[in-house]
């Protein structure tokens, strides 16, 4: 396996994954409470392989043919979006209990953390252009070597979603005050609606 290429991919990689985002915000927010981390970072990072190698392998060209997938997917994502940022602004207006202790409603918990990572990650058109397309092309370029080039681009998601998700615990201690917990649930209550509305405005 070609070493330049799978740096290459993992540069690449990096560059696409750590902007400020949906997924992101939502796996910081995940981390800093505790809650069904390894589940999030997992679903992100298989996510993101699943994709990255259906990019490498060709399947880019299928979904540039049909533009009509990325507008049914950006209208579904801008709603679930606009829904998830309300909840957030609800939360940083109305705080509850924001320890970050979990409590005997771990299963429930779990299950909405899944779920609604599931939605963040399948639901976001960027995620097909960031990974199947824009990976995809600059994969295609690498010949024969394309494959170490996307095996690049998964160790890049793997590397950054475990550092985010568990590396978010670092920050427990300036967060342990409620003010805290309403200011990061407004960040991620505008990112949210920003990008939900963005989503919903591009894909009309």
């Amino acid at each position: 396996m070609s070493a330049p290429a799978v740096a290459a991919g993992f540069g690449t990689g990096l560059s696409l994954i750590i902007a400020i985002g949906a997924q992101n915000a939502f796996v910081l927010r995940q981390g800093l409470r505790g809650q069904g981390v390894l589940a999030v970072v997992g679903i992100c990072a298989l996510s993101d392989a699943a994709l990255i190698a259906l990019g490498v392998a060709g399947f880019g060209a299928v979904v540039s043919a049909w533009p009509a997938a990325l507008t049914v997917v950006g209208l579904a994502g801008g709603v679930f979006l606009l829904a998830y940022g309300v909840l957030a602004a609800r939360r940083a207006a109305w705080p509850a209990d924001q320890s970050l202790a979990t409590d005997g409603s771990a299963a429930g918990s779990l299950r909405t953390a899944v779920l609604t990572c599931l939605a963040l990650t399948w639901l976001n058109p960027h995620v097909y252009l960031d990974t199947v397309l824009l990976l995809g092309s600059v994969a295609a370029d690498q010949g024969s070597a394309r494959w170490a080039f996307g095996t690049g681009a998964v160790l890049a998601s793997i590397t950054w979603f475990t550092s985010l998700g568990y590396g978010a615990r670092l920050l427990s201690g300036p967060l342990s005050r409620p003010t805290a917990w309403r200011l990061l649930d407004g960040a991620i209550a505008a990112t949210m609606l920003t990008l939900g509305a963005f989503l919903i405005a591009r894909s009309l």
